[in-house]
């Protein structure tokens, strides 16, 4: 089989923004944005009220890659084995064998992740970083690709356990999911009268369009996005802006500027270019950042939000010419 080409493996990914929308309407940012994330082997916090199509997102972005993924619905009494797998005794063979839990895949959506409590949240954190579980002892790895998407819901915090800071500086983006706008929910209410049905992705005419070898080739090409010294310091500069601001109880921390820089590559690349400017900086500053920041109470009572202050701190400082 020939492998892909950086110019190839780029064309492919661009599909795939045609080949989801036969599903899902209107969703361009948070498809791209989980592009980003594949290319950056990071993982993706999408918050959005239900019914937004979030889990047909995933499901369209798995089948469109010709990747395997699985759902992971967790509630109160979800325990962590129930997410990453366990032994089991075997009677014929008077043996214990592993069974793989559904993070042994390569698109895991945790749906409502912050409905389960912290011990089972925190299960998903070696998965997450190592991309590995230990069962007894043993480290298994898992497959390559591998993302969690999970998602939460912003209005509803009865029976919930936010996810602790730690956690939500696992996840490389925080991608929001707005409702759609007037003509998008018209086409699909249109779209759903002429017999669309988002359980069978094949009657959608949803094909694959590219593949695990397009993403390795990515991932190299983006590997060599050039970037100069004064972006590198100008990503710095915005993060150190935030640890001085005094709507923040938390700035960025080096792990965030990293990010940063990483998803600023992906973004260059996918436009198109070998190097990065300060407007790729821009582009990918809210969704990189906004999670990793933690906004004091006084703030918070007067209106503010992550969003604005990250906003804020872009719009002052000076940028890289």
């Amino acid at each position: 089989m020939t492998t892909p080409t950086a110019d190839s493996a780029r064309a492919s990914l661009e599909a795939l923004r045609t080949e989801i929308a036969k599903a899902v309407v209107g969703q361009d940012p948070t498809v791209t944005g989980l592009v980003v994330a594949l290319l950056c082997r990071g993982h993706v916090l999408l918050e959005g009220p239900p019914g937004v199509a979030k889990t047909l997102l995933v499901r369209a972005l798995s089948s469109a890659l010709q990747l395997d993924t699985k759902r992971v619905q967790f509630t109160p009494d979800l325990m962590p084995s129930d997410v990453t797998g366990s032994l089991v005794y075997d009677a014929r063979s008077a043996a214990f064998s592993f069974q793989p839990g559904p993070v042994f895949t390569n698109l895991l959506l945790a749906d409502e992740i912050n409905r389960t409590p912290p011990k089972t949240q925190a299960s998903l954190l070696e998965a997450m970083e190592e991309r590995q579980v230990t069962i007894d002892g043993t480290p298994r790895p898992l497959p390559e690709p591998f993302l969690v998407a999970a998602t939460q819901n912003p209005v509803e915090y009865e029976g919930t356990y936010p996810l602790p800071e730690a956690q939500l500086d696992r996840f490389l983006l925080k991608l929001t999911i707005p409702l759609p706008g007037r003509q998008d929910e018209i086409d699909i209410l249109t779209r759903h009268a002429e017999g669309f049905s988002p359980r069978d992705l094949d009657a959608a005419g949803l094909r694959p369009v590219a593949g695990v070898a397009d993403l390795e080739a990515a991932r190299a090409a983006v590997a060599k996005t050039a970037v100069s010294p004064e972006v590198t310091g100008y990503i710095v500069d915005i993060c150190r802006a935030t640890r001085e601001s005094p709507s923040l109880a938390l700035g960025i921390s080096p792990r965030g500027a990293t990010a940063l820089l990483s998803t600023s590559r992906a973004w260059a690349w996918l436009t198109g270019r070998d190097y990065v400017t300060p407007d790729d900086v821009k582009a990918l500053a809210l969704p990189t950042l906004r999670h990793r920041v933690q906004l004091r109470p006084e703030a918070e009572m007067e209106g503010a939000t992550a969003d604005s202050v990250i906003t804020a701190v872009l719009a002052h400082l000076p940028v890289p010419r």
